[in-house]
C-alpha cells in the first residue's frame, strides 16, 4: 500500500477527472455525492460523468482531424450500448459503430442520422442487413463471401450501398485472448489476399460500392507498436478512398496500470498513415473502450463481511453486473465513497453475491476497514460493464445515471421483477400441472 496516501488520492489517474471529496470526506463526481445517488437510486449502481465522456470524446474526434483532416471518429458501441451515449457521442461529432440489431435500434432511437451508422458483425442475418439497407445505413463493414452473396440479393436497383471489408492483418496485438481480433486464425476478416480480388471483382457494381477496408486488432492495447504494424500491413492495398483503423486503444483500470495517452496513440496511427496509407484518403478510428471506460464507476454497498483465514468483503452486485474480470481476468481497484480520503488499511477479497467462486470483483482490495452498508466504488467501469449485465440468479440489471453540475440524471431504469416475469408470460398462461408426464411412463 501507498503510506499516508488516501483512496481518493490513490486512485485519481483510473477516476473521472471531476471525482472529489466533500467536506466530509465522502467522494463526489460530477459535483454530486455518490452516497446520496446509491441511496436515491440504488445499487449497483453505473455511474457516468457526463462533461468527462464529453470531453474524452471532443480530445478522439479534434486530436485525430488536427493530425489528418479528412478523417472520423466513430464510437465502437459495443463498449456501452445506452442510448443516451449515443446521443452525446452524435452531438460531439462522432459516427457510431454498431455490431447487431439490438444496437442499431438504440443507435435510431437516439436520434443518430444513419448515414453516420457503420454496421459490423461476422455473421450478419437477412433481416439485420435488410434492415440496415431500409434505414440507410452509411457503411456496411463485410466479414466474409457469404455476407457480400447477401448483400448482392438485398441492395434493390437504384440503391449503392458503401461497403468497407474487413481484412486479417496477421498482427499480434498483446492483449487477451479473448480481446486479440487481428491475427491469422482471428474469426473477424478476410485475408489481405482475398479482399483485393474481391475489391477488383466489385470494381464498377452497379449497387455495391467498394470504398475501402478494415482493420481492428482487439481491446485494450497497451503498447502502441502493434497499431502501426495494422496499419503497414495495409500498405498493399492502396489507392483506396477509406481506411478504417478500428480501436482498441486501452485505459488504466487500476492503481499504477499504465496506458498510452490518446495523443501517443494518435501520433503512433496517423505517422504509420503517413508513411504507408494515400495521403488524400480518409482515415477512421473506433475508439470504444478508451472513449467511456474512465467516465464510469459502478457502485455497490456492502452486504456482509467475514472472515475465514482470509477477510471477504461480498456486495451486493456481481458478475450479473461485471463480468469482465471472469471473462478477461481485468484487474480492478476499489474505494470506499463514503470514506473516500480514508487511508487504506486492509487488504481484502472483494467478491460478489452470484453463486460462483469465480465471482472475485478485485483480489486482494485495499480498503480502509470495510463495514457493513458502506458504499463499495470500482472506478472505469464505463465501458462493456453495462454491455454484459445478465441476470445470472435472477438478478435484475442495474439503473444507469448520468451526472454533471450537481445533477443527477437516470438514464436507463433497474430492471424489474416484473420485467423478468413478462419474458416468462406464456408460461404463466400455461397449467404445468395438468400436463405433467406420469413418473411411470418416463
Amino acid at each position: 500500500m501507498t503510506a499516508n496516501q488516501s483512496s481518493l488520492e490513490r486512485l485519481a489517474d483510473v477516476l473521472p477527472p471531476t471525482a472529489a471529496a466533500d467536506a466530509d470526506g465522502e467522494l463526489t463526481i460530477g459535483g454530486c455525492r455518490v452516497s446520496d445517488l446509491a441511496a436515491e437510486f440504488g445499487t449497483p449502481l453505473h455511474i457516468y460523468d457526463e462533461a468527462s465522456l464529453r470531453h474524452q470524446m471532443r480530445a478522439l474526434v479534434d486530436g485525430l482531424h488536427r493530425r489528418w483532416p479528412n478523417s472520423e471518429a466513430v464510437f465502437a458501441s459495443k463498449s456501452a450500448p445506452i442510448l443516451a451515449i449515443y446521443a452525446i457521442a452524435a452531438s460531439e461529432g462522432m459516427g457510431i459503430d454498431v455490431a447487431g440489431p439490438g444496437e442499431l435500434e438504440l443507435a435510431l432511437a437516439a436520434g443518430v442520422s444513419p448515414e453516420l451508422i457503420h454496421l459490423h458483425g461476422n455473421a450478419k442475418t437477412d433481416a439485420e442487413l435488410a434492415r440496415a439497407i431500409e434505414v440507410g445505413v452509411g457503411v456496411i463493414i463485410v466479414d466474409n463471401e457469404a455476407e457480400l452473396d447477401r448483400l448482392e440479393r438485398l441492395v434493390p436497383r437504384g440503391r449503392r450501398q458503401k461497403l468497407l471489408f474487413r481484412v486479417m492483418p496477421g498482427v499480434d496485438a498483446k492483449t487477451h485472448a479473448n480481446m486479440n481480433t487481428g491475427g491469422n486464425d482471428s474469426k473477424f476478416g478476410l485475408p489481405i489476399s482475398v479482399v483485393s480480388e474481391l475489391i477488383q471483382h466489385l470494381a464498377g457494381h452497379d449497387r455495391l460500392e467498394v470504398a475501402g477496408v478494415h482493420v481492428h486488432i482487439g481491446s485494450q492495447i497497451l503498447s502502441v507498436e502493434p497499431f502501426a504494424s495494422a496499419v503497414e500491413a495495409l500498405k498493399p492495398l492502396g489507392g483506396l478512398a477509406v481506411y478504417d483503423l478500428g480501436g482498441g486503444l486501452g485505459i488504466a483500470h487500476h492503481e499504477g496500470e499504465q496506458a498510452p495517452s490518446v495523443d501517443d496513440y494518435l501520433d503512433t496511427l496517423i505517422g504509420a498513415a503517413e508513411r504507408y496509407l494515400p495521403t488524400d484518403a480518409r482515415i477512421l478510428i473506433e475508439p470504444g473502450r478508451s472513449t467511456v471506460a474512465r467516465s464510469g464507476v459502478t457502485a455497490y454497498r456492502t452486504v456482509v463481511t467475514k472472515e475465514t483465514g482470509r477477510t471477504f468483503v461480498a456486495v451486493d452486485g456481481g458478475m450479473a453486473d461485471f463480468v469482465e474480470v471472469a471473462l478477461t481476468g481485468q484487474r480492478f481497484s476499489a474505494l470506499v465513497a463514503n470514506r473516500a480520503t480514508a487511508v487504506p488499511n486492509s487488504r481484502v477479497q472483494l467478491v460478489g453475491r452470484q453463486c460462483e467462486s469465480g465471482d472475485l470483483l478485485i483480489d486482494q482490495a485495499e480498503l480502509p476497514n470495510p463495514r457493513i452498508d458502506d458504499v463499495i466504488v470500482i472506478p472505469a467501469t464505463g465501458a462493456y460493464t453495462y454491455t454484459m449485465t445478465n441476470n445470472y440468479n435472477g438478478a435484475a440489471r442495474p439503473a444507469v445515471v448520468f451526472v454533471k453540475d450537481g445533477e443527477a440524471r437516470l438514464a436507463v431504469r433497474r430492471e424489474t421483477t416484473d420485467d423478468l416475469l413478462r419474458l416468462h408470460q406464456p408460461a404463466l398462461d400455461h397449467d404445468w400441472a395438468t400436463s405433467a408426464v406420469p413418473a411411470a411412463t418416463m
